[in-house]
C-alpha cells in the first residue's frame, strides 16, 4: 500500500471512527475535524507541489530529446551539403580533365582536403546520430517513469481531496439549525437583540462563518439605512479587502468559499440571499444573477460578501 494511501485510511479512521457491533458512530467535534482538515490540506499542497515538480522534470526531458533531434538534423544537413559539394567537384574535374589529364597537385590537394572534411563531417554525423538515439531513449525512459510517478501522485491527491470533501461535509453537518424555522420551511420574524443590534439568526450565521473561515478583515452587520436588511439587523458584510480596493486572488477565493458555504447551509441558517461580485443568489430562486452596475467596487460587492437573513 502506498504511504499516503495508508495515511489517508488512517486519517479516515481517526476522523470518522470505526463502528463496532452495538456501538453508534462517534460524532467528532468541530475542533478535531478542523484540525484534521488543516493537516490534510497541507498534505494535498505537498502532493500538488510534488506533482508539479514531476511535470517540470518531464518538460525538461522532452526539451533535451528535442535538442538532440535538432542537433541530428543539423548534422545530417551539413553532411549532405558536404557530400554533394565533393561529388559535384569531383564530377567537374573528371569532365574537364580529358583522356590524358595533366596532374594538378593543387587540385589533388583540394580534393583530398574536401574528402577529409567529408570524413570528419561523417564522423560528426555518426556521433550526433548516436547522441540523438541515446538522448531519445533516455528521454523516453524518463518520460515513461515520470508519467507513472505523476499518475501515482495524482491518484493520491484525488484520495486526499475526496477525504477533505467528506470532512467538509461533516463540518457542514455540525452547523446548527437556526431558531425560528417553521415546519413548512418558512422563518418566524425575529427582533434584533444585544449590543450588535442583530437578530439571533444573524448572530448565529456570523458566528458560524467566523468558525469555518479565516476572516482577515472586519465584518459589518447593523447600520442605519433607508432600505435592505442592514437596518433590520438581518444582514452582514464580510470584507475581503480594505479601503475600497479589489481583493487579492487569495481573498477572492475566500469570498467564493464564504458565498458557496452560505448558500449550501442557507436552509439551516435562514439565509435569504447572498450578494458577491455584482451577482445575487436568492435561495428562493436558486442560481446566480447579475445585478445592475452601482458604480463602484464596494457598491457592486466586489470587496465583500453580503449575506441577508430571513
Amino acid at each position: 500500500m502506498l504511504p499516503l494511501a495508508a495515511g489517508v485510511l488512517a486519517a479516515t479512521a481517526l476522523v470518522f471512527g470505526t463502528a463496532t457491533a452495538g456501538q453508534a458512530d462517534p460524532k467528532p467535534s468541530r475542533s478535531s475535524l478542523k484540525k484534521q482538515l488543516a493537516g490534510l490540506e497541507k498534505k494535498v499542497d505537498r502532493l500538488i507541489a510534488d506533482y508539479n515538480a514531476k511535470r517540470v522534470e518531464l518538460t525538461k526531458a522532452r526539451t533535451a530529446e528535442q535538442a538532440a533531434r535538432d542537433r541530428l538534423t543539423r548534422a545530417e544537413a551539413d553532411y549532405d551539403a558536404m557530400k554533394r559539394s565533393v561529388e559535384d567537384f569531383a564530377s567537374r574535374q573528371y569532365q574537364m580533365s580529358g583522356p590524358m589529364p595533366v596532374p594538378d597537385l593543387t587540385t589533388s590537394a583540394l580534393v583530398y582536403q574536401m574528402q577529409q572534411e567529408q570524413s570528419l563531417r561523417l564522423s560528426r554525423f555518426d556521433e550526433a546520430r548516436t547522441e540523438r538515439q541515446r538522448a531519445a531513449e533516455a528521454a523516453k525512459d524518463l518520460t515513461d517513469r515520470l508519467k507513472s510517478q505523476a499518475s501515482v501522485v495524482d491518484d493520491q491527491r484525488e484520495q486526499a481531496e475526496k477525504l477533505i470533501d467528506e470532512i467538509k461535509d461533516k463540518l457542514d453537518k455540525l452547523v446548527p439549525v437556526a431558531p425560528g424555522k417553521r415546519p413548512g420551511g418558512s422563518w418566524a420574524p425575529e427582533l434584533p437583540t444585544g449590543a450588535d443590534n442583530i437578530t439571533p439568526r444573524t448572530l448565529l450565521m456570523r458566528t458560524e462563518v467566523a468558525e469555518n473561515f479565516d476572516l482577515r478583515f472586519p465584518v459589518g452587520c447593523y447600520r442605519s439605512e433607508s432600505s435592505g436588511e442592514h437596518p433590520l439587523g438581518r444582514a452582514c458584510d464580510f470584507m475581503m479587502s480594505s479601503g475600497g480596493s479589489m481583493p487579492t486572488p487569495e481573498m477572492k477565493a475566500l469570498g467564493d468559499a464564504v458565498a458557496a458555504w452560505a448558500i449550501k447551509n442557507g436552509s439551516k441558517l435562514g439565509v435569504k440571499y447572498v450578494i458577491w461580485r455584482q451577482q445575487i443568489y436568492n435561495l428562493g430562486w436558486p442560481g446566480w444573477r447579475t445585478m445592475a452596475d452601482r458604480g463602484g467596487i464596494t457598491a457592486n460587492h466586489y470587496d465583500h460578501v453580503h449575506i441577508s437573513m430571513y
